[in-house]
């Protein structure tokens, strides 16, 4: 599938490939992006999720408005103790399977909103 770029500005999904993501030309099988860069990310199974694992989209400046987090094929909760660590630090947490995610995070960028994703493989 392919996804057109919509005016946003910053790393684009636009697409689907192999279990994973294609980002401005990259291929990721699992991903973090914040308004400016997308990087490759290895998740831990999604019930062991901590703060820790999205740290470095924590440490954005300004913090991001919140936390897209695509849990792979199908919509998956994480702990309770990471919606928590994250909605105390300000930030608020939105679940939704990968492919949701994905075109989501293009969306939400196309508007300008400040947000980062964690995005885990579609398979």
């Amino acid at each position: 599938m392919r996804m057109d770029r919509m005016g946003a500005e910053g790393p684009v999904i636009s697409g689907f490939s192999g279990g994973g993501f294609v980002v401005d030309g990259g291929a990721y099988r699992a991903l973090v992006l914040t308004p400016v860069r997308a990087d490759s990310w290895t998740p831990p199974s999604i019930d062991a999720l901590g703060e820790g694992d999205v740290a470095p989209l924590l440490a954005l400046d300004p913090q991001p408005e919140f936390l897209l987090l695509g849990t792979g094929a199908s919509l998956v909760r994480p702990p309770a103790a990471f919606t928590q660590a994250l909605t105390a630090r300000g930030i608020g947490v939105e679940v939704m399977d990968s492919r949701a995610a994905a075109r989501a995070w293009g969306m939400l960028r196309a508007e300008q909103r400040w947000i980062a994703g964690a995005l885990y493989p579609l398979d």
